[in-house]
This record gives structure tokens, C-alpha cells and sequence, in this order.
């Protein structure tokens, strides 16, 4: 048996991920804690499909009675524009001045603008951060998955930290927000090795300390952060008690 573990940071290892037990959910189409307002974990058909172009921003509102352009109307009365005061201390054009002695900056990785939804939330911080999901394999089958990252990727995870104002300030931890693993896979402790491999990642990139907020009483597949249980089993501690909604947390060397 063999078994490895991938990060996500492309179509191909995105293809990876593997379906929830609960077919109500995906994790290919979840938003709940990157959206803390109208996030879902629901399984959505359309997230699936190629990404629509996103939609053009208007400086105004829409006027009903006006035009249906974006130019804006002409003021005769108003006197010709003048543009931008001079900058003494800017060159004469806008383009950067080249070093010929400096190396060309390196772009880092991203993924495409016309990616799937959930690719390009986890591929937000490919080029400075890293990957936001790993899977993990046997036999090239997808068995566990896990998302993570820093704290300011999840707002829903920062506003559910914000009812606990006894948790340390700073640094800032990382965070766990879903792990998974799929019905044939569970009792092999899959899921267990993504976390450590998630807590030496996270080291490495230079975190002391992660967290989770699991859900106490949630149904098995319902919810995405299991039970506090788990979380005890690999070290982790309650750092804020509470009777639904307690927040673990491991410190990492």
C-alpha cells in the first residue's frame, strides 16, 4: 500500500479532492469559511463547471434614466480637467526604472483567473503563503483531505477567534478549518497523518502555533472540523472552553 501526500495547487491536484460521505456537501464547492456572511458548505453543481467570467465593477449606480455606458456625462460648465499635480519627485512617464544589475523578479505560482470557484480561493496565497489543502493518497486514491492556512484567509475563523478575546493575541496562529476522510478510507488514520503534516508544514513556514474549531454534538458527516476528541488525540488542548463550539489549539516547535 502505497501512500503520499499532495498539496493542491493546480487543476490536476485540485481533480484530486475527494467527495464528502455526505453527498449534501463538497468540499470543491464549500465557501463557509472564506465567506463568514453567505458562506455554504452545500454541494453546488454550477462551482463544478467552467468559472463565468467574473462581473465588470461600475463606478456608479445605475441610472434608468440615463444612458447604459460607463463613460461619464459631460459637464459643459465645468472647467477642462488639468490632471494630476506635477510630482517634482516622480520621473517624466510611469514606467519603472530597469536595473540592469538586478535579477528579474521571479513571479511565484497562481492559478488561472478562469479557474473552478474553490481552485482560486485555495490558490490566493500560492506565491507567498504556499497551499491552503493537501490530500492525501493511497494507491493514488484520494482517502483524507484537509484545508488550513492562515488566519486571515478565513474570516469566519476570524470571527468566531473574536468571541474569545482570552486567546493569545500574537503571533496570530494558523488554522485547521476541514478534515475529511472518505468512507472506505476511515480507521487507517489518514486523516491523523494529514495533520502532522499540516503542523510541519505550518512550522516550517514559520507558524508557533495552530488552531481549529470543531463542533460539539455536530452529525459525523456534517461536520467539517470532527470532534475535540480527535484533536486531543495529536495534541491539542482547549484553549477556550465552550459548550458547542470549543477552540483547540497546538503549539507547534
Amino acid at each position: 500500500m502505497a501512500i503520499r501526500i499532495v498539496d493542491v495547487r493546480d487543476e490536476d491536484t485540485f481533480a484530486l479532492v475527494p467527495p464528502c460521505a455526505d453527498a449534501g456537501f463538497d468540499h470543491r464547492s464549500c465557501d463557509y469559511w472564506e465567506d463568514a456572511d453567505r458562506g455554504s458548505k452545500a454541494a453546488r453543481a454550477s462551482w463544478l463547471s467552467a468559472a463565468a467570467a467574473p462581473p465588470v465593477a461600475r463606478s456608479r449606480p445605475r441610472n434608468p434614466f440615463g444612458d447604459d455606458d460607463d463613460e461619464p456625462a459631460v459637464n459643459p460648465f465645468a472647467p477642462p480637467s488639468r490632471g494630476p499635480a506635477f510630482n517634482p519627485f516622480l520621473a517624466g512617464d510611469d514606467a519603472p526604472v530597469a536595473n540592469p544589475f538586478a535579477p528579474a523578479p521571479k513571479k511565484g505560482p497562481a492559478v488561472a483567473a478562469d479557474a473552478l470557484p474553490k481552485l482560486r480561493l485555495l490558490g490566493r496565497g500560492l506565491a507567498v503563503f504556499g497551499s491552503y489543502a493537501k490530500v492525501l493518497l493511497v494507491d493514488d486514491t484520494a482517502a483524507a483531505y484537509i484545508q488550513f492556512g492562515p488566519l486571515s484567509a478565513y474570516p469566519r475563523a476570524m470571527r468566531t477567534r473574536e468571541l474569545y478575546p482570552r486567546l493569545p493575541a500574537s503571533p496570530l496562529p494558523a488554522v485547521i478549518t476541514c478534515i475529511s476522510t472518505t468512507p472506505a478510507g476511515r480507521g487507517a488514520g489518514h486523516a491523523a497523518a494529514l495533520v502532522e503534516a499540516v503542523c510541519e508544514d505550518l512550522a516550517l513556514r514559520g507558524f508557533a502555533a495552530v488552531e481549529i474549531y470543531p463542533e460539539r454534538g455536530a452529525k459525523p458527516n456534517a461536520t467539517s472540523a470532527a470532534e475535540p476528541a480527535f484533536w486531543e488525540g495529536l495534541g491539542f488542548v482547549v484553549a477556550a472552553a465552550d459548550d458547542r463550539w470549543p477552540v483547540m489549539r497546538r503549539e507547534l516547535a
